[in-house]
């Protein structure tokens, strides 16, 4: 598939700075950012956890800056050492969050990190909203958008009120995003298959327990869709992408592990409109479930940052919404384009064990709806400095220009896969001794 973003008016005078907050080492969604500015001649820059991170071996960093962070600290901490970090750089430099805590953060400080960065002007407390589970479905309910239904306990005594008239499967989640770091409920989406499941778990939430009972949507009658966007100081879209999940992990229910390119006009349409409506500015990544039995998309995320699988989309014009941020940021014209079919992306370390996964499960691994997968002409390559990609399939980690960050995930893979794998298994066998 031609890529073309070489032709891009890029401004190589700026650099860019990969920002996070908390301890996830193996980040593609912050490599994919590196490469995708660093081959247009962008000089790029990334706060690693140590000098061994995959990218920090990247060859398109211009500069590492080790900075281990939990989360746990206290936001004028982080501020200084944003601060700190753009005095070394030495020059105004994009700022390109990789989760929500440091979109919070950003948005918050706005004022104190504006003369030594470039970032979206948003409101101030718009990407907290966001990033909360509460925060998002009063939105979605403000602004007519269909959300699963969604109860906010404040003490175990209401988790047995819920318990008791609740229709079983639910989804428990973190509520707010810094939570899940200083005090997480659970690890992550946990589905839940009945009231005593659900009254051991809350046992261990504490007196003001930081979740969301959230109705379960059935994945053998849901399709999930992901949109990727960028948009300007007037909430219009400069790049705007949708797809298709069409697998997870941990399955059904984590970061996505294989996805493509699938033109819905209907949901771009629709995430427009609310984008609009809340005036959201800066790069989005959303996650919408539809649902067959009412023939509605109900959207269950809103990330007020950039999605780890944003080099799933590209536009005709080689515009990604990395780009069309730094192209926006820098005052240069974001080039129109359609977006690329015939596309995919696999994120291989996990990938494979989702596909088992799926395999092992009754539900569906890919949605009715959706444009089927066409593969690219074989002579698709790439103009803008990238290796050429197989299939039109783009690797989360490997890439021929740049295998460093590839080989440094699989050193630091086996023992947090293999961590991985014991509590699924033992969430498995509780799940199932609870509900015998």
């Amino acid at each position: 598939m031609a890529r073309s973003g070489a032709r891009l008016a890029i401004d190589r005078s700026v650099p860019g700075l990969i920002v996070k907050i908390g301890d996830y080492p193996l980040h593609h969604g912050g490599v994919g950012a590196i490469r995708s500015l660093g081959r247009l001649g962008v000089p790029m820059y990334a706060v690693t956890e140590d000098r061994c991170t995959p990218a920090a071996t990247s060859r398109y960093l211009s500069g590492r800056f080790v900075w281990p962070t939990t989360g746990r600290e206290e936001p004028g901490r982080l501020v200084e050492g944003l601060l700190r970090i753009g005095r070394r750089i030495g020059r105004p430099t994009v700022l390109v969050p990789t989760d929500e805590e440091a979109a919070v953060l950003i948005a918050e400080h706005a004022g104190a990190l504006a003369g030594s960065f470039l970032l979206p002007r948003v409101a101030a407390d718009l990407p907290r909203r966001l990033a909360s589970k509460q925060g998002l479905h009063e939105l979605c309910v403000e602004h007519g958008v269909p959300s699963p239904a969604a109860a906010f306990p404040g003490s175990y005594a209401d988790i047995e009120a819920y318990a008791g008239q609740a229709r079983f499967p639910v989804v428990a989640k973190n509520r707010e995003a810094f939570l899940r770091r200083r005090s997480p409920a659970v690890s992550g989406t946990t589905r839940i298959a009945g009231p005593a499941q659900l009254l051991d778990l809350a046992r261990d939430w504490g007196p003001r327990p930081g979740v969301i009972l959230q109705e379960y949507l059935p994945q053998e009658e849901a399709e999930d869709w992901i949109v990727h966007g960028c948009f300007d100081a007037q909430s219009a879209p400069l790049a705007l992408f949708t797809g298709v999940k069409v697998r997870s992990w941990p399955p059904y229910a984590g970061m996505t592990a294989c996805a493509y390119v699938a033109g819905n006009p209907e949901l771009a349409r629709m995430t427009a409109r609310f984008i609009q409506r809340i005036g959201f500015t800066g790069t989005a990544d959303l996650d919408w479930r539809f649902d067959r039995r009412d023939g509605l998309y109900k959207l269950l995320d809103f990330n007020p940052r950039m999605g780890a699988q944003f080099r799933l989309f590209e536009n005709t014009a080689g515009v990604d919404v990395i780009r069309a941020q730094h192209l926006d940021l820098t005052g240069r014209t974001v080039p129109a384009g359609e977006q690329l079919a015939g596309h995919r992306f696999v994120v291989e370390n996990i990938d494979l064990p989702a596909l088992l996964a799926y395999r092992r499960s009754a539900g569906r691994t890919g949605p009715r709806r959706a444009t089927p997968y066409r593969r690219p002409p074989p002579d698709g390559g790439s103009s803008s400095g990238a290796a050429p990609r197989t299939a039109g399939t783009e690797l989360a980690w490997f890439a021929g220009d740049d295998p460093l960050p590839f080989f440094t995930m699989l050193a630091r893979s086996v023992g947090p896969g293999v961590r991985h794998l014991v509590q699924l298994r033992r969430e498995g066998r509780r799940a199932g001794a609870t509900q015998s």
